[in-house]
């Protein structure tokens, strides 16, 4: 994946999400009778500009984290006697209520709007079938067997591992008892076990939910046949090619292209003989990893994938719905990532999910860019997820953002006057000290990720 279809990816991510939001806004003041001076996408000088029959100017600018909607508003500057009728602070309570709270909820639509044409496309997922149970686990204490299909947590269907992962993912920090209804491939068979959890902690920056509360994915059989070689790294000069399949190392047979990759890792710098099976005829080969540095630790690295091999289509799982039953199913699946990111923010705050999770710009963009890559579904879904995270984030009661002034406006609707301004102006330092201090740990977090 390259860094140029990264940035475009990002930036048209970013440029669909802020557009969405901003429009809102925008959309609102203008049927509340607000004259809106400018649109803009992107902050600082303005790379393309025009205007419309209202004179509204629409800007594309240079950096692209953000928009605004800049509105006519007394409290900014001089406006003519003839236009104060149509400036912001005018307006009553409940029209500056719609205009604020438009932004936000046109992002949560939005979600609505991208899984509808993910389910009317189609969604293709592989059946969450448990490959192996790890050991000490709360998956293993309550007797998980392997071999079984996860069709159910906690009375909640679960086509896919995403589902069960998600499902798991908002019990984390929680104690009690979860449910896993199960099948028996090939049968109707199922049985019910109950995982006991107790203050179950997860450290989503090293494992998914999943894998700790003891769940292997079963995969099919992946032989160590090489698929792909990174230019100039150390397998295509040690002579490897396209369509190689490792057969042992250092005299070891190699079971998988998972063994094979634990090999590599564990050695690091190290020489190492390759017996290779090319064209039907067995050689042998010579190759020394290089040393890759992730956090403390060093592993080996040669610069070769995996030829990739085609999941059984008993193990395939297609979702689709006609333009009306999709509706309920995209209704749905925006409620669950809304409830899970609101779920997720009060655990970052009780303590029970770590900070560390928090994003930044830097992870966004190369997520961007995997689910682009990844294909439509993928960058589909992505944006969906981007949309609810952004329109509940900008909900948040934090002056500055959308969150705080609805605060104080619904203040204003209990006590019938306006916060004051000294007030107001306590609180945007405030919000400014508490929006920066996040913006830094994600960057932070980015950083250490990368």
């Amino acid at each position: 994946m390259t860094l140029l279809h990264t940035l475009l990816a990002t930036l048209v991510t970013l440029g669909i999400l802020v557009t969405v939001h901003e429009w809102g806004h925008f959309y609102i003041a203008r049927r509340c009778g607000v004259k809106v001076l400018r649109f803009s996408i992107g902050f600082g000088k303005p790379l393309l500009s025009w205007r419309d029959r209202h004179n509204t100017e629409f800007v594309v600018a240079a950096i692209p984290l953000g928009g605004y909607v800049k509105m006519l508003d007394e409290r900014e500057g001089d406006v003519p006697a003839d236009e104060l009728a149509q400036t912001f602070n005018r307006k009553n309570v409940w029209q500056r209520i719609a205009i604020v709270a438009a932004g936000p909820a046109v992002n949560l639509l939005f979600a609505v709007f991208a899984y509808w044409l993910m389910f009317v496309v189609g969604v293709t997922t592989v059946a969450p079938k448990i490959g192996a149970v790890l050991p000490e686990t709360p998956a293993a204490q309550a007797g998980v067997p392997a071999g079984f299909e996860v069709v159910a947590i906690d009375g909640n269907p679960t086509l896919s591992w995403e589902e069960v992962n998600l499902r798991l993912a908002s019990r984390v920090g929680e104690t009690g008892a979860l449910s896993m209804r199960l099948q028996a491939e090939g049968s109707d068979y199922q049985i019910e076990k109950v995982l006991q959890l107790n203050d179950w902690k997860v450290d989503l920056e090293k494992q998914s939910p999943v894998t700790a509360i003891g769940l292997e994915p079963w995969r099919p059989d992946v032989p160590a046949v090489i698929g792909t070689l990174v230019p100039g790294e150390r397998a295509e000069l040690a002579g490897l090619q396209l369509g190689d399949q490792v057969l042992q190392i250092d005299g070891e047979p190699v079971a998988d292209w998972y063994d094979l990759v634990a090999h590599v890792q564990a050695a690091p710098g190290q020489l190492l003989q390759l017996q290779l099976l090319r064209d039907g005829q067995k050689l042998m080969l010579d190759l020394t990893p290089a040393e890759k540095q992730v956090e403390t630790q060093q592993f080996g690295y040669i610069g070769a994938g995996v030829q990739p091999v085609s999941w059984p289509e008993e193990q395939r799982r297609t979702l689709q719905e006609g333009p009306f039953a999709a509706v309920g199913h995209a209704l749905a699946k925006t409620w669950q990532m809304i409830t899970l990111t609101l779920d997720a923010i009060w655990k970052m705050i009780e303590g029970a999910i770590s900070v560390k999770n928090l994003s930044g710009p830097i992870t966004i963009a190369k997520v961007a860019g995997a689910s682009a890559a990844s294909g439509f579904e993928s960058f589909v879904s992505f944006l969906a997820y981007l949309s609810v995270s952004l329109g509940i984030l900008n909900l948040l009661p934090i002056p500055v953002l959308d969150g705080g002034h609805l605060l104080y406006y619904l203040v204003e609707v209990v006590t019938g006057r306006p916060v004051s301004e000294r007030v107001q102006m306590l609180g945007m330092r405030l919000g400014m000290a508490i929006v920066i201090s996040l913006m830094g740990i994600a960057l932070l977090n980015d950083f250490m990720r990368l």
